[in-house]
Formats: structure tokens, C-alpha cells, sequence
């Protein structure tokens, strides 16, 4: 099994910037999806943005020019650098990796609450 520890939530008003990690760790395999999904209360989870093996990277419309995401393939990590939030941006997000397209294994969740 793979776990995923994400890290960097918090409180931040609008505006203002985070910067999520998250940290792979477990059996050894080749990683290719590397994303950051999120659940806002009464919404579905959707995919905020993804990066994969070999650099190519996807966003929602929503967080273009905002946010982006960054990984470290030595390190197993994920980055998710988040600017210019606001208050849609407020959401459980969720750290999730796979050896594929479609992430297998999951995080436990960070808050993160933009307050306006």
C-alpha cells in the first residue's frame, strides 16, 4: 500500500496564498498521476489540478493562472501552490497518486477555509 500525508492547510483570507505538500511513502512503483482534488460541502469532489510523470499538467478552469501544481519524482511529493484565493476556493483537498491516469491511492484530507 501507499500512504499519503498532506500538509499546509489552514485558515487564509482572501487573497492570500497556501502552498499544500503532500508526501508518498510505501511500496515502491512508478508513479505517474499526481493530484490534488477537493470537496467543498454539498459538492462533489472534482480534480483542482494533476501532473504527471513526465511533466504535463492539468487544471481546472477555475484555478488557471492561480494555482499550480509542482512534483518532486525522487521524493514521491506533490506541491500545490495556491494564490489569489477566494472564498470558492474553501474545501477539503485531497492529495492522490496512481500509477496510471486515474489516482489509486488517497490522502486523508486538508482543510483549507478562505475567510472573505
Amino acid at each position: 500500500q501507499v500512504q499519503l500525508v498532506e500538509s499546509g492547510g489552514g485558515l487564509v483570507q482572501a487573497g492570500g496564498s497556501l502552498r499544500l505538500s503532500c508526501a508518498a511513502s510505501g511500496s515502491s512503483f512508478s508513479i505517474n498521476v499526481m493530484a490534488w482534488y477537493r470537496q467543498a460541502p454539498g459538492k462533489q469532489r472534482e480534480l483542482v489540478a494533476a501532473v504527471f510523470r513526465g511533466g504535463t499538467t492539468n487544471y481546472v478552469d477555475s484555478v488557471k493562472g492561480r494555482f499550480t501544481i509542482s512534483r518532486d519524482n525522487a521524493k514521491n511529493t506533490v506541491h500545490l501552490q495556491m494564490n489569489s484565493l477566494n472564498s470558492e476556493d474553501t474545501a477539503v483537498y485531497y492529495c492522490a497518486v496512481g500509477s496510471g491516469i486515474v489516482p489509486r491511492y488517497w490522502g486523508q484530507g486538508t482543510q483549507v477555509t478562505v475567510s472573505s
